[in-house]
């Protein structure tokens, strides 16, 4: 990993894409002048995906990568003020941290 990389070395992030504009939420696995690979979630599917995670049922983290031309910001998942970061809302509702839980995917 180059210099940006380590700044985001296994730390929560959330990846705005463009062409189609997204957003992906997950820990960050390597970031170079290729891309970025992330094991995580769409945000759009962030709820439906704590409530699987609640309730028990089998589900995991995807590991993607996306090409360096379709990232348009990286940002770390941290809280601003008040407003708690999605890691913190994850953790609210499913009583599980989400950094041990994606690294918990990589294990298995």
């Amino acid at each position: 990993m180059g210099a940006a990389g380590n700044l985001f070395a296994e730390k929560l992030v959330l990846v705005t894409l463009n062409a189609p504009r997204e957003k992906f939420w997950g820990a960050v696995l390597s970031l170079d002048p290729a891309g970025v690979s992330l094991r995580g979630i769409a945000l759009t599917s962030l709820q439906d995906f704590a409530q699987l995670v609640k309730s028990g049922e089998a589900a995991t983290a995807t590991v993607v990568f996306f090409p360096m031309h379709r990232v348009e910001r990286i940002e770390l998942d941290a809280r601003s003020g008040d407003l708690p970061s999605l890691a913190e809302q994850f953790a609210a509702k499913t009583g599980v941290d989400a950094a041990k839980f994606l690294q918990q995917a990589e294990q298995e």
